[in-house]
């Protein structure tokens, strides 16, 4: 493996088709303003570097960046590439990863919008992350200890597992597809409307009119909390843990609660069962 140390590279295309090489200590950057420094790239390890310019990890395969800044100016990082490892690193620009697949990233700092589109085999860990429009229409996620901080996220996936995440969104999985999440806290307004088996163990979820338009819902040793109008026109086999502001229309299933202020049955379409578990 050729190794590259202590250069700056600013010109349009400055490693265009490497193969086989180590970057230490070097920077993306300059008055050239160059982009696309690494397009189709192969067996590249970057560390400890510094990327300020725009689009240099497209068309890439079998990629790992570490201990390594990709600044606001470095737009749409990683794009149409694969098998992926990201370690330490910080991902500040618009757009950072897009169409990519066999991805992992650990340690790291997140702070780009629309981040993730159309992405597969993701696996996080250990990640902070502000986006707006996280992982749309993406796929077959392992994410465990991810803090996200958003708006419109997960809309559209399908096939995922959240471990140990908490999330703080508006619209969160709206028509998502075979998502489990375990262990997690989801703050969220709207959360998961017109989705299609998803299941939430030993969660604790906030936020107003949860779980519309829901298939296959199930909820398991669960907290709803500030939670209103939820259910509605839903099919939820649910056990909840702590006392709800409201339910409204479930349409089939059974909802178990220690208590709810209000249920609102006015739909003659709705037939779910809501049961009360006095423990008196």
């Amino acid at each position: 493996m050729k190794v590259i140390k202590d250069t700056r590279f600013s010109e349009e295309r400055a490693l265009y088709g490497a193969n086989d090489l180590k970057l230490i200590n070097c920077s993306f950057d300059g008055e050239e303003d160059g982009e696309s420094a690494l397009k189709e790239a192969s067996d590249i390890e970057v560390k400890n570097c510094f990327c300020n310019l725009r689009y240099p990890f497209w068309h890439d395969d079998n990629l790992k960046i570490s201990d390594t800044t990709m600044t606001d100016k470095c737009r749409a990082a990683l794009w149409y590439s694969n098998d992926i490892e990201i370690k330490n690193a910080k991902m500040l620009g618009i757009k950072a990863l897009r169409e990519c697949h066999g991805v992992i990233i650990e340690d790291t700092v997140i702070d780009s919008p629309e981040f993730g589109w159309s992405s597969s085999d993701v696996k996080m860990e250990n990640v902070e992350a502000a986006s707006e429009y996280f992982m749309l229409r993406s796929a077959d996620l392992d994410f465990d200890n991810v803090k996200l901080k958003g708006k419109y996220s997960f809309q559209y996936l399908k096939d995922a597992e959240f471990k140990n995440c908490n999330f703080d969104t508006k619209d969160c999985l709206w028509h998502a597809e075979d998502v489990v999440i375990k262990d997690s806290i989801i703050k969220c307004e709207y959360l998961a409307w017109y989705s299609n088996n998803l299941t939430f163990i030993n969660c604790e979820i906030r936020g107003t009119q949860p779980f519309c338009y829901c298939k296959n819902l199930k909820l398991i040793n669960c907290k709803m909390l500030d939670a209103d109008l939820a259910f509605e026109k839903s099919e939820v086999e649910a056990e909840i843990i702590t006392p709800m502001i409201s339910i409204k229309n479930p349409y089939k299933g059974n909802i178990k609660v220690p208590s709810v202020d209000e249920i609102i049955m006015d739909d003659p379409k709705a037939k779910g069962n809501i049961i009360i578990m006095n423990n008196n």
